[in-house]
């Protein structure tokens, strides 16, 4: 008996090796949620921040946060970088069709309103609002900012992003003893907020469409 419970601790990964794998597994899958706005980057990072609200190692959640929003940030400056050599090249590229492939023209044109309003500040709403980023992104594309001056502003942008996923994440984990409990708790919320504001656009398109009839 002894011996069997040896081999199971020999074949199971201790914490120090999860982290290992977790931290660099987690930066990259940001940094590619970040330049293809496809992977759930958010559910990524409530994941991660349930599985660090349990561990034992100290510093684990904010090594979440720095991981999160340090891929975030680099994702974003690279989209961003690439999306500024589509505007100057003749040709332009597909990167920056594809960020205008993922803003419809009523998104663009309000983010482009806001942006002229208030300017930085919207940066930092982009990324807290479902699908806001890329429409504010295409609007300081337009608007010809240059990389530093959207950099200064997305940087609070992710850090604030990464909190909010982070504490959706610690409320999950605290929520149940078993981490697993907490990581399907963590993740539906963050796919119902996520889906939430799509969902009520298009119940609005529908009830004026239903009252014509």
């Amino acid at each position: 008996m002894i011996r069997l419970a040896a081999a199971v601790t020999s074949v199971v990964p201790t914490e120090s090796t999860q982290q290992a794998l977790g931290y660099p597994s987690l930066f990259l899958l940001v940094l590619i949620g970040a330049l293809v706005p496809v992977v759930p980057t958010g559910a990524l990072v409530s994941s991660a921040a349930v599985v660090a609200f349990h561990r034992t190692a100290p510093f684990s959640l904010a090594l979440v946060f720095v991981t999160a929003s340090l891929a975030a940030f680099l994702g974003d400056a690279a989209l961003y970088w690439l999306g500024r050599r589509g505007l100057t090249s003749r040709n332009g590229s597909r990167w920056l069709e594809a960020i205008r492939s993922r803003a419809p023209e009523e998104r663009l044109r309000q983010a482009q309103d806001r942006l002229a309003d208030h300017g930085v500040a919207v940066l930092v709403l982009s990324r807290l609002v479902p699908a806001g980023r890329i429409p504010v992104m295409l609007a300081c594309l337009l608007a010809r900012w240059p990389l530093r001056r959207f950099s200064r502003g997305n940087l609070p942008a992710c850090l604030a992003w990464a909190v909010t996923y982070q504490l959706i994440g610690i409320l999950g984990g605290s929520l149940f003893r078993e981490p697993w409990k907490g990581l399907i708790a963590a993740v539906a919320l963050t796919v119902l907020l996520s889906t939430a504001p799509t969902a009520w656009r298009r119940l609005r398109r529908l009830v004026p469409a239903h009252r014509s009839h």
